[in-house]
């Protein structure tokens, strides 16, 4: 059995995205003629056909739509082994560093180049969609992280717990008398609400970002899954709530992040029977050069309470 080629595999991946080879091949800056002999040089390695061309257009066979999951995988964990492989040729030299909304990780990284002074710290921007998904593929080494968080293969040090706020429209009942900026976490700081109180709201966050609100919703007897159809897709912290401001729904963030996006059309009031939200360092459990091991060393000498 011949080698499999990871580029006529790309080939199969977008024309398996767009039935179409023509825009398979738009979107790959090749010939389609090119295009059509890949394709076919791939079926020929692999003893099966990958797609049906007819008058009504191309769709993919039974062995096609079994290879479009895999090839997913394959072309993502190939990618990754690049940007892990191109990682360790910088060891020593450059070390990305993730962080979440929110924190502050100027004092590590100070610390840190102190201490290495050949070192180049890049510090990047992630999401709750990427925060941990980065450092399995090699785009940052470590990453300041907001827990939960699937923690297969990777080294996770806990820091510190903060206190969550739920974000309202400032004309909601819930926000009360209080105005944005009114305290240290905008409005709210006058008083909390009950998680039981923000059931009935539209949580803009996937199910598992607060999954006490989940577990509650379950317990009141409803799917959590169902009350999230409909759910606005947004990414980032500016996103989410410019969807609460249009009284679209409610986010719950922690508190340092609370503090980084005021303005006058959201308030923000503490959830008293929410657990603290919990920040951690991660980067991946095999990684062990000297500049990761002395990261986790100095972030919780300046970050753990």
């Amino acid at each position: 059995m011949a080698d499999l080629d990871l580029r006529k595999l790309r080939y199969f991946a977008v024309v398996a995205e767009e039935l179409n080879f023509g825009r398979a091949a738009e979107r790959l800056r090749i010939a389609q003629p090119v295009l059509s002999r890949q394709i076919a040089a791939l079926e020929k390695e692999l003893g099966v056909e990958l797609f049906v061309r007819s008058q009504r257009g191309t769709r993919l066979t039974a062995a096609g739509a079994a290879l479009r999951d895999d090839a997913r995988d394959i072309l993502t964990e190939a990618a990754a082994l690049q940007r892990r492989v191109r990682r360790g040729s910088r060891a020593g030299r450059s070390l990305g560093l993730g962080f979440m909304p929110g924190l502050i990780v100027t004092r590590v990284v100070r610390a840190l180049t102190e201490r290495f002074p050949a070192l180049a710290v890049e510090v990047v921007r992630t999401s709750w969609d990427d925060q941990v998904e980065m450092v399995h593929d090699g785009r940052v080494d470590a990453s300041f992280v907001r827990l939960p968080i699937a923690r297969d293969g990777l080294r996770v040090t806990v820091l510190f717990a903060e206190p969550r706020v739920v974000a309202l429209p400032a004309s909601h009942e819930l926000a009360g008398a209080s105005r944005a900026g009114s305290g240290p976490v905008g409005a709210g700081a006058s008083g909390g609400v009950q998680l039981a109180d923000l059931l009935p709201l539209r949580l803009l966050q996937a199910p598992d970002a607060v999954p006490e609100w989940r577990d509650a919703l379950r317990a009141a007897g409803t799917d959590p899954q169902k009350a999230a159809r409909g759910r606005p897709v947004v990414h980032t912290v500016e996103e989410k709530l410019e969807q609460v401001a249009a009284l679209r729904g409610v986010v719950v963030l922690p508190e340092s992040t609370a503090r980084f996006y005021t303005r006058p059309d959201v308030v923000y009031r503490m959830v008293d029977d929410l657990p603290p939200n919990e920040v951690a360092v991660v980067s991946e459990a095999r990684n062990e050069v000297p500049e990761i091991e002395a990261l986790h060393e100095l972030a919780v000498r300046l970050m753990r309470p």
